[in-house]
């Protein structure tokens, strides 16, 4: 995972190697969106990254990171999620075979695009197994183990995304991301606060996996109980990394009730003809509901990821 924090050049320096590799994502804007937060809203807009979310970037440079340091042959993560997508890719783009670990539940979706991108995919009951199977493939292959957030070059290549963001449309007071592990918030952190210190960064979190919040007010990590929500990406707790990052530069966190995670969907698709993900949303429901903070306000916020079924989506929508 690596032994130091992650620093505004090292965002930069991941821009400089995935300069071509990943896609630059448009920033939209929304005049439905602006109404509802009295500013202006724009959206970048991940769920079109290659991979259909913003982990490629992180995945890939990690990746990339990992050749300079020794050498290995494989590589291998546990994730059951979009990080899975972004290691499979990023190996057959670099020549290493991937090997993913996905604890149940598992999205048969996400688990068929892994497989599309030719790794290996082992299956196991729970996230304590998951972890001592990866790091015996991890030996078995000599490969190298790349953590889905707690890495600081995982963090540094999710950064990008809001570099290129405030690259594309500076004058942004808010930003805002949906936060689990907090890979992509403290990238988003580190990114923003590296281009203007008075960018206040907001993480979105669904109160049926309330852990990051409640470890950032205690200063220690919390693990999500219960942990029910539709937000599948956002069940994982904070690392040690994530947590030292998120609480230097963290303005607050938006809590997102359950009920608002399918309007904002809705309103993605109606509004904007974007499909996301419910991780992805939760992070438009702070505008939706017209949070006080935001009014007024240029707000950038991440559509993090659209990795989601047809089927899933008319389900949930009522068959729309």
């Amino acid at each position: 995972m690596g032994d130091f924090l992650p620093t505004f050049s090292h965002v930069q320096q991941a821009a400089t190697v995935l300069n071509g590799v990943v896609s630059r994502t448009p920033v939209l804007d929304s005049s439905y969106l602006d109404e509802q937060c009295g500013g202006g809203v724009l959206v970048k807009c991940e769920n079109l990254q290659r991979t259909g979310a913003f982990k490629f970037r992180g995945a890939y440079y990690a990746l990339s990171r990992k050749e300079a340091v020794a050498p290995f042959k494989a590589v291998v993560t546990l994730s059951s999620g979009n990080h899975a997508q972004g290691i499979a890719l990023a190996g057959r783009l670099l020549g290493y075979p991937a090997y993913i670990v996905m604890p149940e539940p598992v999205n048969p979706f996400k688990r068929e695009r892994v497989e599309e991108f030719g790794a290996s995919v082992r299956i196991v009951r729970t996230r304590a197994e998951g972890e001592v199977l990866a790091q015996e493939l991890v030996h078995v292959h000599q490969g190298v183990f790349i953590h889905p957030f707690n890495d600081p070059d995982v963090i540094a290549g999710q950064g990008t995304a809001i570099l290129e963001l405030l690259q594309a449309e500076p004058e942004i007071d808010v930003v805002l991301a949906p936060l689990g592990g907090g890979g992509l918030l403290s990238g988003a952190c580190l990114a923003a606060h590296g281009l203007n210190p008075h960018i206040q960064v907001y993480g979105c979190e669904p109160a049926r996996a309330l852990d990051a919040l409640l470890s950032l007010r205690e200063g220690r990590i919390l693990l999500p109980h219960p942990v029910d929500t539709m937000a599948e990406g956002l069940r994982t707790s904070l690392g040690e990394v994530t947590l030292s990052i998120l609480q230097d530069h963290l303005q607050d966190v938006f809590v997102v009730e359950e009920e608002e995670i399918i309007p904002a969907m809705r309103i993605a698709f109606e509004r904007m003809k974007m499909v996301i993900e419910p991780s992805s949303a939760v992070a438009l429901a702070p505008i939706l509901r017209g949070e006080p903070a935001l009014r007024g306000k240029r707000v950038g916020v991440v559509l993090s990821g659209g990795n989601i079924s047809m089927s899933d989506v008319c389900s949930m929508m009522g068959g729309m």
